[in-house]
């Protein structure tokens, strides 16, 4: 479905999509994929303004290796958050990042993700309740500003950007706002339209100003 003139996300398996994706076809793939680590759900806080997510099982495996095969095919550089649980699958590289979430939690301090690009470790601090500017429709919602940072220091002008694993569609906003092409698959019907709806009520406010 279009989203935009620029934004195409699908509801269905990503394998689906990766399957019949040409080799090389996206410049670089965007993806936070399942940890494993049963997280698919939130028990809420109202104190702090995080909102319950009820519990769901996606989270209960990571991808398997086919996954892992077929992003690398399609893809020509790639960024996958959670990279640590899934080095099995992942060649050596330098050029890791961490996002310093810039609070002492009783979760992680942090996120890692893999790059395939040959650069230095970069460290991003964001606070994690820049999630809350935007309105948390995701357990694992990541900030907007997250992934502007992400395709400020590691995409080019007119660059195809791909993500598997939309959830809250963060990443559509911000490829919306910075113009680029970007492709998406969400599996979970549920969090497809509420990050759809998100992505209009995002692009309907830039139309007023």
């Amino acid at each position: 479905m279009n989203w935009s003139d620029k934004i195409t996300v699908t509801n269905e398996d990503c394998m689906e999509l990766l399957k019949r994706t040409p080799d090389k076809f996206y410049d670089l793939s965007i993806c936070d994929p399942p940890y494993g680590i049963k997280r698919a759900g939130h028990r809420g806080n109202k104190k702090f303004g995080w909102k319950k997510h009820n519990f769901k099982n996606w989270d209960n495996e990571i991808p398997n290796s086919e996954y892992f095969k077929q992003l690398f095919r399609v893809s020509k550089n790639q960024i996958i958050w959670g990279a640590n649980y899934f080095t099995k699958y992942l060649p050596s590289s330098k050029g890791w990042i961490f996002w310093d979430k810039g609070q002492d939690l009783t979760m992680s301090d942090g996120e890692l993700a893999f790059t395939s690009f040959d650069v230095a470790l970069r460290r991003k601090i964001m606070n994690r309740v820049e999630i809350l500017k935007d309105g948390s429709i995701h357990p694992t919602q990541k900030p907007v500003a997250l992934y502007k940072w992400l395709l400020d220091k590691y995409a080019k002008p007119g660059d195809k950007i791909l993500d598997t694993y939309l959830g809250s569609g963060s990443i559509a906003i911000a490829c919306h706002d910075y113009g680029f092409e970007l492709t998406a698959c969400e599996l979970d019907k549920e969090y497809y339209d509420a990050a759809y709806k998100r992505f209009k009520n995002h692009a309907s406010q830039q139309k007023l100003f």
